[in-house]
């Protein structure tokens, strides 16, 4: 422990441009994470709606879809499509990419990340989403029918508000699990925040390439680890929000009753 807590081994942290150099990498990680969370959602709503579709054909193409990319190993869908993009389509991207985006546009296996990330996460999601939906009682539906709404406006009007509030924890705490797994695009080659702590730990200590400060490497993760615990720690706040916010908007107040006496008295 004294190894952890010793203040030359945290020298590092505020020599030179070690800071700024960590948190640049950390952005890049909440870029990518930002697109890849709204496309997600977009999808994985839209999968969701597929899959719980009154045609048989949809639902089983569907099915098929979402079970084939939520079992695939994320970094082995990450490796294949930065692979299989051939090169002229990188150099493309590269020059026609806005110069005023973020830095994480700028690395030409950007596409294939966001990419991988969306196909798998919005495959869970879509899961996640579906038993959502399947989750409230038939009577919701059926009373919808009865009103004269369509099968797409019950879903807009009666179910999905339902259903989303029930969502929300699960979907919230996918979206946490994209958010780490985006350390995984350092294979593929882009500088995020694992790849700048590396940069740091084998360059820190240098009087030629760094500050002459060493920056061992368990100290170097553990503050890229805190950086994303807060970010997620966040993330989990705004879902209890979201979660009292729905339940004091739609909730009842209900008077207890404990015994047969007190329930005779409601009555």
């Amino acid at each position: 422990m004294s190894y952890l807590f010793d203040p030359a081994n945290w020298e590092w942290l505020f020599a030179g441009n070690n800071l700024r150099f960590l948190l640049q990498g950390f952005l890049i990680n909440l870029q990518i994470a930002a697109l890849a969370m709204g496309l997600s959602l977009v999808a994985g709503l839209g999968l969701a709606l597929l899959r719980v579709s009154r045609w048989t054909w949809v639902k089983a193409v569907t099915g098929a879809w979402i079970d084939v990319w939520r079992n695939l190993p994320l970094i082995f869908i990450m490796l294949y499509l930065s692979l299989s993009i051939p090169e002229s389509w990188r150099v493309a991207y590269q020059d026609l990419i806005p110069a005023w985006l973020p830095d994480a546009f700028d690395s030409p296996f950007f596409p294939a990340a966001v990419a991988g990330l969306t196909l798998y996460n919005s495959a869970v999601i879509a899961e996640i989403m579906r038993a959502g939906i399947q989750s409230l009682e038939k009577g919701q539906g059926e009373a919808a029918a009865a009103l004269g709404l369509s099968y797409w406006k019950s879903m807009r009007l009666v179910i999905l508000p339902q259903g989303l509030r029930r969502m929300v924890p699960a979907t919230v705490s996918q979206l946490i699990t994209l958010n780490k797994d985006t350390t995984l695009v350092s294979i593929i080659a882009i500088q995020e925040a694992l790849r700048h702590s590396r940069i740091i730990t084998s360059t820190s200590g240098s009087p030629f390439l760094g500050v002459g400060v060493d920056a061992p490497l368990l100290h170097v993760f553990l503050v890229t680890g805190l950086l994303f615990v807060a970010v997620n720690f966040a993330l989990s706040l705004l879902s209890r929000r979201l979660e009292v916010r729905e339940r004091e908007r739609s909730g009842v107040a209900v008077q207890r009753v404990s015994g047969i006496e007190d329930q005779l008295e409601t009555v």
